[in-house]
C-alpha cells in the first residue's frame, strides 16, 4: 500500500527539531508506525515493543536494551514496557539534543501518567486519528487551524472543486488506513478483527473483567454517537451500574474511540444542558457496531442524522490534533430544545455548524442557525454543512458546505 503523507508529518517534524523525544498516540491501526517509519527512515532505528521476546528483554535488562538499541530510535508501542521511560529519561537528561527519542502508543490508559511523571518538559505529545477526508482527498496541507476556518466560514468560494468523497462509503468504511485505502479489504472482517484486538487490550490494560458486558456496552455507545450522554440510562441497559458506566465510557475515551463534546459554557440568557454529547471517531466502526452494512442502512435509517454528524465532528477533530492543536469544540442546546450541533471557540470569535445529511439544502435548513446567531451576536459565524460538493448561499451570511473539509 503506497505511503499517504498525513498532515501530523508536519507538526512532527516541528516537535523532533526542538524536543528530545516526541510521543504519538492514538488508538491501533491509525498508522502511527507508518508515519515514523517513513518519515524517518534515513535517520533513526526502529524497534517493536509488541513481540513478547522483545517485551521481556526490555523489562527485564531494560539499559543492557537500550544500550543494544540507541538512538535516534523509533520505539514502537512504548505502553508495554512502561517502565522504560525512566531509562529514556536519563539518557535525555545526558543528551537533550532534539528528535533523538520517537515513541508510539496504541492505549493511554496508563500510559501519559508515566509520561507526565517522567518526560514531563522533555515530550511532545502527538495524536493521530484515523485518516481525515482531506487527507485522503490527497489536497494540499492546511496551513492553520486559522486558515481553515477562513476557508469555511468565509464568504469566498473556491477556486475548483475537490475531489468527490462518496458520504456513504466514508460511513460504511470510515477513516482507519486499511479499509480506507485498499478496497479490496473486506470491511466487516476487518472491523471485526479489530474489535477483538481491542477488547483484548482492554483486558490487558484497563483490566476490564466482563468483556462480554463491555463488548455490549461498546455497541450501545456506537448507537448513541451523535446524542447526549445519560450514564444512568446507558448503564441500566448494559446491564451495569452507573459508576461502571463512567469508568467505561473514560476507558473508551482514553484509548481513541470516542469523544466527549461539552456543552458551550455561554448561555445567552437561555438555560442550557450541561451533559456532554457522545460521538464514535470513526464512522466506519460506529456503523459496523450498529450492524449498518449498506448505502440504504446508513443514510436513509433513523441513524443517518446522528452518523452524518459523526462525520463531520470527528472531521474537525482530526483537523485541530493534526495540526498538534487541542480541539476547542462544544455544542449548544437550550432547555427549550434549540440546538447547534458544533461550536468552535477560536481568537474571541465564535464559529457555529449545523450539521444536515441532505444532498438538497434549502433555506429553512439555516433555521436553527439563523436563531442561534441572532442570540450569539455579530462575533459569530455560522454554516450548515451538508452532502455537497460546493459551498452555496442559504441566506444572508449563512452557507451549505461540503461535510468533509476537502473541497
Amino acid at each position: 500500500m503506497t505511503y499517504l503523507r498525513r498532515h501530523l508529518a508536519n507538526v512532527l517534524h516541528r516537535a523532533a527539531a526542538t524536543f528530545p523525544a516526541i510521543l504519538v498516540t492514538g488508538a491501533r491501526q491509525t498508522g502511527k508506525t507508518t508515519l515514523l517509519r517513513n518519515e524517518f527512515q534515513d535517520s533513526h532505528r526502529y524497534v517493536s515493543l509488541e513481540p513478547p521476546h522483545v517485551r521481556l528483554r526490555a523489562a527485564e535488562y531494560p539499559v543492557a536494551f537500550l544500550r543494544e538499541h540507541p538512538p535516534p530510535l523509533i520505539l514502537d508501542e512504548i505502553q508495554y514496557v512502561p517502565e522504560l521511560l525512566a531509562y529514556i529519561k536519563d539518557q535525555i537528561d545526558q543528551d537533550r539534543s532534539p528528535g533523538r527519542w520517537l515513541l508510539t502508543g496504541s492505549q493511554t490508559f496508563g500510559l501519559m501518567k508515566g509520561v507526565s511523571q517522567t518526560l514531563a518538559g522533555r515530550v511532545a505529545v502527538l495524536q493521530l486519528l484515523p485518516l481525515s477526508a482531506a487527507e485522503t482527498a490527497g489536497g494540499p496541507d492546511p496551513d492553520s487551524v486559522d486558515a481553515l476556518l477562513h476557508k469555511v466560514f468565509g464568504d469566498a468560494s473556491p477556486a475548483g472543486a475537490g475531489a468527490p468523497i462518496d458520504l456513504a462509503d466514508w460511513l460504511l468504511r470510515g477513516g482507519y488506513p486499511e479499509p480506507r485505502l485498499n478496497p479490496r479489504v473486506d470491511r466487516s472482517l476487518w472491523f471485526g478483527s479489530y474489535v477483538q484486538t481491542y477488547l483484548r487490550d482492554v483486558r490487558d490494560f484497563a483490566h476490564v473483567g466482563d468483556l462480554g458486558a463491555f463488548t455490549r456496552f461498546l455497541t450501545l455507545v456506537a448507537a448513541r454517537t451523535g446524542t447526549i450522554v445519560n450514564l444512568a440510562e446507558l448503564g441500566a441497559e448494559a446491564g451495569i451500574t452507573g459508576p461502571t458506566a463512567r469508568r467505561w465510557l473514560s476507558v473508551l475515551e482514553a484509548s481513541g474511540i470516542v469523544c466527549l463534546l461539552q456543552p458551550f459554557h455561554r448561555s445567552f440568557g437561555r438555560r442550557i444542558r450541561k451533559s456532554p454529547k457522545l460521538y464514535m471517531l470513526d464512522p466506519g466502526l460506529a456503523t459496523y457496531l450498529m450492524g449498518l452494512h449498506t448505502p440504504e442502512a446508513a443514510l436513509q435509517s433513523a441513524f443517518a442524522g446522528p452518523l452524518v454528524e459523526t462525520a463531520v465532528v470527528s472531521e474537525w477533530i482530526k483537523a485541530f490534533r493534526h495540526m498538534g492543536e487541542r480541539p476547542a469544540l462544544y455544542y449548544w442546546r437550550s432547555g427549550s430544545g434549540l440546538e447547534v450541533d458544533l461550536i468552535i471557540e477560536r481568537g474571541g470569535h465564535l464559529y457555529a455548524v449545523e450539521v444536515k445529511a441532505t444532498a438538497t439544502p434549502v433555506p429553512s435548513h439555516a433555521d436553527r442557525l439563523s436563531r442561534w446567531l441572532g442570540l450569539a451576536g455579530d462575533s459569530a459565524r455560522g454554516v450548515v454543512a451538508c452532502n455537497i460538493e460546493r459551498p452555496c448561499t442559504l441566506r444572508p451570511g449563512i452557507r451549505a458546505v461540503p461535510w468533509h473539509l476537502a473541497w
